[in-house]
């Protein structure tokens, strides 16, 4: 098969034709996170308990805008319901024991309301009652395995097992027995010791840990007098510390599932005047979408921006370039985050303010700031970054500016390096998170002893290539590499550390068939919902970058990644997650991007560039995609927490305009 290049041309340019449409007119992206029933579940209950219970003249008006609210979800539910008579997280996921149990106890414990309403269901295109959607819920869930099989599918984690059945004991479907006691006291303890307590949820759980281990002790306390002193006295001092930790706006997170588990636990105490509960209710009424829904999160603005800035590269206009670094900038935190303590320098996948400083959007923040920075193609270094109008124009210095006091114009390399800086802080950020293992988790290091808390491939490579741009920007061939040439500092030893860590921690984690495995997606298709496809991909890129200023870093474990990724390639030319699944647009360029990068993808015959027939393969199942208008289509292949799945309308987008240009670059010889 011989590639076309003016198809190739074509795809690609109509690619970054969408997606640079795709913007908001605040000039950056916000992309659509899938509507969710697992998320529209959790609402409905959260605005049923406390409507059913909130009294007062001053909220009847509420109470009211809740109950039409309560009644538009559960229609949305009963219409989005599979034939198998359960619920999966999104419209296009496979029904799942976890969400199937939350939609089946919020059509019950809301069957007061709204009697018997009726709706055409999208899945049988019949009429449905609402009986009858709860009859076909309850056989699904039998059929699933029940209780046993939500514990078995989560295990020792608690973070969502607990809230589910939560969920179902306020509906009455469950005795509080089988709800696990959360050991909501130690949200009293300094944060800093949160990781030596070994809470049995994630670090991100904690308002979770303290509603739902307060409802639970509420509805069925301890039989132990000391622990139930304990509890007495710790449960306004626990309150106190929710409170603080919640954003303004009541969002945890941006979350409405974690939201409303808080709002329904508490309001079923009967504590619906409570702060905590009154914001969340606010940000959940708020929340909604026009169809009767609620999506996972929010947005991911920051996060897709980013995707977006690294995918296009040189192709986003310079003009529009100064208005979303100076967006990202202003992004950073600054201080330490109330919620899960962690240090100054980080970002969060979003712009709002429920978001959480993590190791996946703080690299590709960096590795965004970095690029719209661009002072190599001759933008100054105050234009578009944060307190331009202070900001003098400086030669190019090494990352992180030179050790105070060893050259003549450090006082103008400080006064002229704010992006600089923001990069650098972002670079110590990272590598304090670091874990003993070499690996990086998510939110905070040395919680390890759950899922979501651990060392990940796809983290860890994404720290990093963050790292190794940070050390070795690009600058133009007579440009000295004046970190060699002045030495290194402290920050940059232990960057050069925390990749030798890194890389060592990647190829211990390797799977025997040489493979990695994600944590932040999956996919259906796959035993286990694993997505080696994706976690393979982000490690091999790792490894590429690596390899392009060190031949020699490109190591056995690499190449074994390699050769896997090539052996699991679809016969229509595309990846799915995994060996025999479905092709996807997202898992294809993806896997394309990483092989393009890989050494050896590109030959030389006769003066002729020639591309492994693999790679042509899948460029062209790409480029179809493109041409038949199929390609902006999304799959449900990223997690959001604890396998709850979504979909996000940029990332077949994004990874479509990334793997073109890869392949685009690669053949037209362009640097």
């Amino acid at each position: 098969m011989s590639l076309d290049f003016d198809r190739l041309q074509k795809a690609h340019r109509t690619a970054i034709e969408s997606l640079l449409a795709a913007r908001n007119v605040a000039g950056h992206w916000e992309g659509e996170l899938s509507t969710s029933a697992l998320a529209t579940a959790t609402a409905v209950m959260a605005l049923f308990q406390w409507s059913t219970r909130a009294q007062g003249s001053a909220v009847s008006r509420q109470v009211l805008a809740c109950r039409a609210l309560i009644e538009r979800g559960c229609v949305w539910l009963l219409a989005n319901q599979n034939a198998d008579g359960g619920w999966g997280d999104t419209s296009k996921s496979f029904s799942n024991i976890s969400t199937t149990m939350l939609c089946h106890a919020t059509l019950v414990a809301t069957r007061t309301q709204g009697g018997d309403a009726s709706i055409t269901t999208l899945s049988q295109n019949q009429i449905v009652t609402r009986e009858e959607a709860i009859q076909r819920a309850a056989d699904a869930i039998k059929n699933a395995g029940g209780i046993p099989a939500l514990i078995a599918r989560y295990g020792k984690d608690k973070t969502f097992s607990a809230p589910i059945l939560t969920h179902c004991a306020i509906a009455g479907l469950v005795p509080w027995s089988t709800v696990p006691r959360l050991p909501f006291e130690l949200a009293c303890i300094p944060a800093r010791w949160y990781a030596v307590a070994r809470l049995p949820v994630v670090s991100y759980a904690l308002p979770a840990l303290i509603a739902i281990g307060q409802v639970r002790q509420h509805f069925a306390p301890t039989w132990n007098p000391i622990t139930g002193a304990l509890r007495w006295l710790a449960r306004d001092r626990a309150l106190q510390v929710l409170n603080q930790i919640q954003p303004p706006h009541g969002g945890f997170l941006e979350a409405a599932p974690l939201t409303s588990f808080v709002c329904m636990s508490l309001a079923a105490m009967g504590q619906t005047e409570l702060p905590a509960v009154k914001r969340g209710i606010d940000f959940l009424m708020k929340s909604v979408r026009a169809d009767g829904s609620w999506p996972i999160d929010t947005n991911l603005a920051t996060w897709v921006t980013t995707l977006a800035v690294n995918a296009l590269e040189d192709d986003l206009p310079a003009p529009e370039r100064p208005m979303i670094l100076n967006w990202l900038l202003d992004q950073q935190y600054q201080v330490t985050h109330p919620y899960t303590n962690a240090a100054p320098g980080g970002w969060a996948w979003t712009d709002l303010p429920g978001g959480v400083p993590d190791a996946d959007d703080t690299p590709g923040a960096i590795l965004a700031v970095q690029r719209l920075e661009n002072r190599d193609e001759g933008q100054k270094p105050d234009q578009g970054a944060a307190g331009s109008d202070q900001l003098e124009e400086a030669p190019r210095w090494p990352p992180g500016g030179f050790p105070l006091g060893t050259h003549p114009a450090t006082s103008q390399c400080l006064s002229a390096s704010v992006v600089d800086a923001a990069i650098e802080n972002g670079i110590r950020w990272l590598i304090n998170l670091q874990n003993r293992d070499g690996g990086f988790p998510t939110f905070c290091r040395g919680w390890g002893k759950l899922p979501f808390d651990r060392s990940s491939p796809d983290i860890t490579a994404h720290c990093l290539r963050a790292i190794h741009a940070w050390l070795n920007p690009p600058k133009p061939e007579d440009d000295p590499d004046l970190m060699w040439v002045y030495g290194l500092d402290d920050l940059q030893h232990r960057a050069l550390e925390a990749i030798r860590r890194g890389e060592t921690f990647l190829e211990n984690v390797q799977r025997p068939d040489g493979s990695w495995l994600p944590l932040w997606f999956g996919n259906q298709h796959v035993p286990d919902d694993e997505n080696p496809v994706y976690g393979t991909s982000r490690v091999l890129r790792a490894f590429s970058d690596q390899a392009a200023t060190d031949p020699g870093a490109w190591t056995i474990s690499a190449q074994r990644g390699v050769d896997w990724l090539y052996s699991v390639q679809n016969s229509d030319g595309g990846w799915g997650g995994d060996k025999g699944a479905p092709s996807t647009v997202e898992e294809t360029a993806l896997a394309l991007e990483a092989l393009l990068d890989a050494p050896q993808s590109l030959t030389t015959n006769s003066q002729r560039s020639i591309l492994n027939p693999q790679l042509v393969h899948g460029i062209d199942y790409l480029i179809q995609r493109v041409e038949d208008g199929t390609w902006t289509e999304p799959t449900p292949i990223g997690f959001y927490f604890a396998k709850l799945w979504y979909f996000e309308t940029l990332y077949p987008q994004v990874w479509t305009v990334s793997a073109l240009r890869k392949a685009w670059k690669t053949l037209s010889g362009s640097p």
